[in-house]
């Protein structure tokens, strides 16, 4: 069995079927995995699946795995990712895999892996495939596991309802949500109705093949249809969840698009109301007003690192409220258990609005005006992708720089980001200004700088 090394990344493990992903890797992830959790005695590991093909078999290739290390596997059945992160909470489980390729093409899959209750990133994804390396040559050991299984979705969804019914406004909504035939659909549309809000739906049908547009809300032309919808119906708001429903996006009752960081200020307003001097989390991708407006409030407003398990870990290690990332990651402490779930980020949306009589295009109404890019990917070879960044550091001396994680510039008039992504072949760069001109100067000079760096790299 030949490993592909760079499919063991930043916060998951992620590759192409076929090419980089098999029965047989999966099978050597859950021997893996099953001799860290020996190790950390915890046992009866949750295994979900999102609704890719090949979803399933690797799911059960897992769980004989872990069974041939002495380990028990629970399979939960197909479900948003969240679900698997639920069962930790509400489930009599040591650990959790979901099987899923979330917001990439249909040919793509992964698995993001929790043991105990902390998502595991960086070194520790690199120790498993150190772990497979060791073991894959190796007979199992003599005792085994067992493999159950508990299709838990109804009481996942109960649990979100009670969490936040009590708060829901008198306003009655009309929302239109998306799933983009990804499994946030078996979910999100339930959760809202319970909640009282009338739901029109889009793709909620899981389809591996993704037939009506790729599953990932953060991507303009993905979302077309849904703003289209929200005019027509006039609705209230829409909603999109990316492939594995971990993610979402939002767009306001004109079809405006929500970005991930204004998103995140519309749910901090609300906190910062009930408590006042809340930590909450933006990555390095998010507005400067997001940090700026958290701070004026009282609150202790943090920029940190991309990545949903570095998030979710930073949450935990500042006991923050609330936090997320432009991409539509979105945490909540509050009320919650600090794990990223575009569903119930969907529910507390709802909530805001149901408690007030404004538009959601009037919620942010009073922040200062700027103008910003969405994240912006350039195709870029892995093997270089992260050289990039670091080169820039040295092109853009003459500006205040963070480095935190990629390039953050500081311009007079706004900023400009250039970081590597952990989980395609791409740069991310987003850029934000006071004006259209500035914002267009500041794009123009990063990414002839970024050409440049390639050339003299190639």
């Amino acid at each position: 069995m030949n490993i592909n090394p760079q499919i063991f990344r930043e916060y998951d493990i992620r590759g192409y079927v076929d090419k980089d992903l098999s029965e047989e890797l999966a099978y050597n992830i859950g021997r893996a995995y099953g001799t860290l959790a020996k190790e950390n005695n915890y046992n009866n590991i949750a295994i979900g699946f999102d609704a890719r093909h090949s979803s399933k078999p690797y799911t059960d290739s897992l769980a004989r795995g872990l069974n041939d290390e002495g380990i028990d596997a629970c399979i939960i059945g197909i479900g948003p990712t969240p679900q698997a992160y639920w069962s930790l909470y509400k489930e009599n489980v040591g650990g959790c895999i979901q099987v899923t390729g979330s917001h990439n093409p249909p040919d793509m899959n992964g698995f993001k892996i929790c043991l105990g209750q902390k998502t595991l990133s960086g070194a520790e994804i690199q120790d498993i495939y150190q772990r497979i390396l060791k073991i894959k040559d190796k007979a199992p050991t003599a005792s085994k596991g067992k493999t159950t299984e508990k299709y838990i979705r109804t009481d996942y969804i109960n649990d979100l309802v009670s969490n936040s019914k009590p708060h829901m406004g008198k306003r009655k909504l009309k929302v239109v949500v998306d799933a983009g035939n990804g499994v946030a659909g078996l979910v999100g549309p339930e959760l809202l109705r319970q909640l009282g809000v009338e739901v029109i739906e889009l793709y909620c049908e899981p389809d591996g093949n993704f037939p009506n547009h790729h599953p990932d809300p953060t991507v303009l032309e993905n979302i077309q249809e849904l703003i289209a919808k929200v005019k027509e119906t006039k609705a209230d708001l829409g909603i999109g969840w990316d492939g594995d429903g971990d993610r979402i996006g939002a767009v306001d009752e004109n079809g405006t698009v929500i970005f991930g960081d204004m998103l995140l200020l519309i749910y901090a307003r609300s906190i910062l109301n009930e408590i006042k001097d809340a930590t909450i989390i933006g990555d390095v991708k998010c507005s400067s007003r997001l940090f700026d407006d958290i701070n004026k409030r009282g609150g202790n407003a943090i920029m940190w690192k991309t990545g949903h398990s570095l998030i979710k870990n930073k949450l935990k290690e500042e006991k923050a409220e609330l936090g997320g990332e432009m991409s539509g990651h979105i945490f909540f402490g509050h009320r919650f258990y600090g794990f990223d779930d575009a569903s119930y980020c969907a529910a507390r949306l709802v909530e805001i609005l149901s408690n007030t009589n404004l538009k959601a295009s009037e919620l942010l109404a009073d922040l200062p005006k700027m103008v910003s890019t969405p994240e912006i990917r350039l195709d870029c070879p892995e093997e270089i992708k992260f050289k990039i960044p670091e080169l820039a550091k040295k092109a853009f001396a003459d500006f205040e720089v963070n480095t935190m994680d990629g390039v953050r510039i500081s311009f007079p008039n706004g900023w400009g980001l250039i970081r590597a992504s952990n989980t395609q072949p791409v740069l991310v760069l987003r850029f934000e200004a006071i004006s259209d001109a500035f914002l267009a100067e500041y794009q123009e000079l990063v990414t002839s700088k970024i050409e440049q760096i390639k050339s003299s790299i190639s």
